[in-house]
């Protein structure tokens, strides 16, 4: 089944410059989609579509987690960035 999913990452300092998000894209059947972003030299916080297949979505979300970027589900009228 196809759909999407809006959560929210939190990238530590460490994980910032590193290609994660391009990553989703290119390794798993999904669509990436930045929906909001605030990024410093010390924390990036992104709101992030994911639209595929649900297996899809949670192996890319796992991929996340496994780096070490803390995402969770964004529920309900939660403002973006």
């Amino acid at each position: 089944m196809t759909s999407s999913k809006l959560v929210h990452c939190t990238f530590a300092k460490d994980l910032i410059r590193e290609p994660l998000l391009y990553n989703l894209g290119r390794d798993f059947k999904i669509i990436p989609n930045i929906r909001g972003a605030s990024i410093s030299d010390d924390l990036g916080l992104v709101y992030l579509e994911l639209e595929g297949p649900d297996a899809e979505i949670q192996k890319a979300i796992d991929f996340l987690k496994s780096k070490g970027v803390t995402v969770d589900p964004v529920t309900g009228d939660a403002p973006l960035p």
